[in-house]
């Protein structure tokens, strides 16, 4: 099989799976001309089907073609080898059997596919025949694939324009549906539509208990102006501590006030002594202090200081 077809038959047969719910094994209906052509041709029938359809299938033949088979005008060594080909296919009960003669392979297959008479392939079956008019016949139905063997190759005629038009038909049903789901999720007309209906209802219901006020409510909408910064950009205000003043506060602003007393007693004793030593000490003491000036703030640290400028300055 060329590559070309082979991908056009995996194609239309994933299309009849999407469409009318073919799957594997697929259901293949062979009439008794099938089996006596690729018997001609030389050909393995299961095989040639599973290439043509790409998946595992499943063969099954009626009584009606059976009884064709047993009646056929053959060498009876060649109609023993179609017989038993036959028999190694499952029995499908057409109920015919009862039958004096057999019915064509058009009304039996016809029958089969078709019993009350819809227009349907209800069972999903595959029709292999190589009688024209029971193709014929097939083409009008809906979903039903149609195989037929040509010079030793296993073709697959196109989908009929019926099974077409019924493919067209439930694409523009799931488009339809698939907008429609798109306006529910965020069409604003849609929208607009449903609230209007919402505020129908509700002004029915406010009318028989509210009257006028409950129709200034609904006619009241709602008014959309400026937004408001983005909360996560904006500073945090500092909340401020109003509650009642707790003991560690109390113990932190006297241990403030003890420092800048201690400071102030600092700083005053040093400017005594600057004032009462002589000018160079005093300067020299001023020096002296800056080099050694340390940032602490303790009471004690604060005292012994203050004695080391008194002592340098009365030496």
């Amino acid at each position: 099989m060329r590559g070309k077809r082979s991908k056009q038959y995996r194609k239309l047969m994933q299309q009849y799976g999407l469409t009318f719910g073919f799957r594997e094994p697929y259901q293949i209906l062979v009439d008794a001309q099938m089996i006596q052509d690729t018997d001609r041709f030389k050909m393995d029938l299961i095989t040639s089907l599973e290439r043509t359809l790409h998946g595992k299938v499943k063969p099954m033949i009626t009584q009606c073609s059976i009884r064709h088979l047993y009646t056929s005008p053959l060498p009876s060594s060649q109609k023993e080898a179609l017989i038993n080909t036959a028999k190694a296919m499952e029995r499908r009960r057409c109920g015919h059997h009862t039958l004096e003669a057999p019915l064509s392979a058009l009304e039996c297959i016809s029958n089969v596919l078709d019993s009350k008479g819809q227009g349907t392939n209800k069972n999903r079956y595959v029709v292999a025949s190589q009688e024209e008019e029971v193709r014929r016949h097939c083409r009008g139905m809906r979903g039903v694939p149609l195989l037929y063997v040509k010079r030793s190759v296993m073709v697959m005629e196109p989908m009929a324009e019926r099974s077409v038009s019924v493919r067209e038909g439930i694409e523009r049903e799931k488009f339809r549906a698939g907008l429609r789901g798109r306006g529910l999720r965020g069409g604003g007309k849609r929208k607009r539509e449903e609230e209007d209906s919402a505020a129908e209802v509700e002004k029915a219901d406010h009318g028989a208990e509210g009257g006028a006020e409950g129709d200034r409510a609904i006619k009241r909408m709602k008014t959309k102006g400026m937004k408001g910064p983005n909360p996560l950009s904006v500073k945090k205000s500092q909340k401020v501590k109003t509650g009642p003043r707790d003991d560690d506060d109390e113990q932190l602003d006297s241990d403030m006030k003890i420092r800048k007393i201690a400071g102030s007693e600092e700083l005053d004793s040093m400017v005594l002594d600057i004032v009462e030593a002589p000018l160079g000490e005093a300067q020299d003491s001023l020096v002296k202090r800056k080099r050694k000036r340390k940032h602490k703030s303790s009471k004690e640290e604060a005292l012994r200081m203050a004695n080391q400028i008194s002592i340098e300055a009365t030496e």
